[in-house]
């Protein structure tokens, strides 16, 4: 495993970190506090060593088994939570600081910790971005001893630039992937001359880019690859990274033909992630703890060539850049 600094947090970690959306469990289903520490201790054995969760995961179990895990192993693991997306509804007016310092103190509670290492808007509206109040809250946050840094997940690239003009936001959380490349263009030169950490979240495109899915691959009822294809529970860019499904599908098999079968191509989306230096880590999730040990592998790989790059490149601009790169 290779490390890289998170940005002005200073923290050293991990370039294959730990998402916990699905942490205990495939999506949806009912949380496995076992399975859930199984994959913990395996990404920690494995050289991972930061972890993002959030209130809303399993409805704050993924963050009990995560504060736990994080004070069995202190000092030797870093942690991000977020917190927003319990408002209801969820829309810009509800979010107030005095919203934000309850889910504050509800995460702190649910990890057990007296201060959280990174606390993240979690996807608010584009025009929470645009209230200096709501950043100023976690200033006072930070001086009384409860969140030690400040950071941002967003959809869109817009949201991204607006936040990192905000002296105490240290981190933003995006999605990019081989099928989302536009955060690779201004945001990165702007989030690298800022000195912000980047955490690239759905870099398989929701198993997209595992290569693995076809035509006849079912999801299950409460999968959001099922039913969020069209953004009916939130937007639809987190779902396969708003490509339509059947086009992910034949701009997957033509990266396909460009790969070789071994290591898969999961982990060669994963390598090229990596190979852009702005990117402080990566956070795939896993359901199992030997999908943990086969993400590791990433780090280890050597870079894509540059002829791989321009494929993937020329790929992207044909079959996915028409239907994405306006939207995020």
């Amino acid at each position: 495993m290779k490390y890289r600094t998170l940005g002005k947090t200073g923290f050293t970690v991990s370039e294959i970190s730990l998402g916990t959306w699905q942490l205990g469990g495939v999506w949806g289903s009912e949380f496995d506090r076992a399975n859930a520490d199984a994959i913990l201790e395996t990404a920690f054995e494995s050289g991972i060593d930061f972890f993002d969760t959030a209130d809303v995961y399993s409805d704050g179990l993924s963050e009990k088994a995560v504060g736990t895990f994080a004070k069995r192993h202190a000092g030797k693991v870093r942690f991000a939570t977020k917190c927003g997306r319990r408002l209801n509804p969820h829309v810009a007016a509800s979010y107030t600081p005095e919203a934000l310092r309850a889910f504050v103190e509800d995460s702190l509670k649910n990890t057990g910790l007296e201060r959280l290492d990174l606390v993240q808007l979690h996807c608010p509206p584009t025009e929470v971005y645009y209230r200096p109040e709501i950043f100023g809250l976690f200033d006072r946050l930070r001086d009384e001893g409860k969140v030690a840094h400040l950071g941002v997940s967003v959809e869109k690239v817009e949201e991204a630039l607006k936040a990192i003009e905000y002296a105490n936001v240290e981190t933003v959380q995006i999605i990019f992937n081989m099928f989302r490349q536009r955060p690779g263009e201004l945001f990165f030169r702007e989030a690298a001359a800022r000195n912000i950490g980047v955490i690239v979240r759905v870099p398989l495109a929701s198993g997209l880019l595992t290569g693995k899915f076809g035509e006849k691959t079912a999801f299950a009822k409460d999968d959001h690859r099922n039913f969020n294809r069209n953004g009916e529970a939130f937007d639809k860019g987190e779902t396969f990274s708003g490509i339509p499904y059947d086009a992910g599908l034949r701009a997957t098999e033509r990266l396909k033909e460009v790969f070789p079968l071994e290591p898969p191509l999961a982990l060669m989306a994963l390598r090229w992630i990596l190979d852009h230096p702005q990117v402080s880590c990566v956070i795939p999730g896993a359901s199992r703890p030997d999908q943990i040990r086969s993400n590791c592998r990433a780090s280890d790989l050597p870079p894509l060539s540059e002829s791989e790059h321009q494929i993937v490149k020329r790929i992207y601009e044909v079959d996915i850049k028409p239907l994405v790169h306006h939207l995020w």
